[in-house]
């Protein structure tokens, strides 16, 4: 895995655990699998640390990472018991706090604190994963995905907080690279991986 000018590379496993251990950031993928394989690592790093994971995804990601999860021996049932892990349908929580096309600041509140509540039980600390904003992004709402990063970053001043969303690759088709400095923007950290290289992370900073 050659380096990239301007990136620094780490260990998968220490990255997730030390370097991303709080901040907002962005990962654009080529694929489902380079995405399930960091969306795993990522779960994983935070359920050994103690952490709790919250996951926003599409149905087909959290089919793929349940399954990730249990191959490795996570006990996902008594996780959700304790709500150290909370798994929800990207587009479902969505749909709570749209109006009009755009989030809903209230709504939005009224729907993720309770989440956030919930996994900072016993003194928890917090790591999530979005893909509600890839979903927006990925339907032309250009406007609505700027806002619901901003709510996130928003969110952050609450407490210590982790979050992880993922954009496909294939969602920047036209001008992509103004696309993506577009989105990049709202993050304070890029992260690159491949599924031939589990075992390694790029990344930099944004801001």
């Amino acid at each position: 895995m050659v380096v990239k000018s301007g990136w620094q590379q780490c260990e998968t496993w220490a990255f997730w655990r030390d370097v991303a251990a709080d901040g907002h950031i962005v990962q654009i993928y080529e694929d489902d699998l380079t995405l399930v394989s960091s969306l795993e690592n990522y779960a994983l790093t935070g359920l050994k640390a103690g952490d709790s994971v919250v996951v926003i995804a599409t149905a087909e990601h959290l089919a793929a990472l349940n399954a990730g999860l249990r191959r490795q021996g996570v006990d996902l049932d008594s996780l959700r018991a304790c709500d150290q892990i909370i798994l929800l349908d990207a587009d479902e929580t969505l749909q709570k706090f749209m109006v009009n096309g755009v989030p809903d600041g209230r709504y939005f509140m009224e729907t993720i604190d309770p989440l956030i509540l919930r996994g900072r039980k016993n003194g928890r600390k917090v790591r999530v994963f979005g893909e509600m904003v890839a979903l927006l992004w990925g339907r032309g709402n250009n406007r609505g995905t700027i806002q619901l990063e901003q709510l996130w970053n928003n969110y952050f001043e609450t407490g210590r907080l982790c979050l992880l969303c993922g954009y496909p690759k294939s969602g920047f088709k036209n001008d992509a690279g103004a696309g993506v400095m577009h989105v990049c923007s709202t993050y304070s950290m890029l992260v690159e991986t491949d599924a031939m290289y589990p075992a390694l992370v790029q990344y930099k900073n944004v801001v």
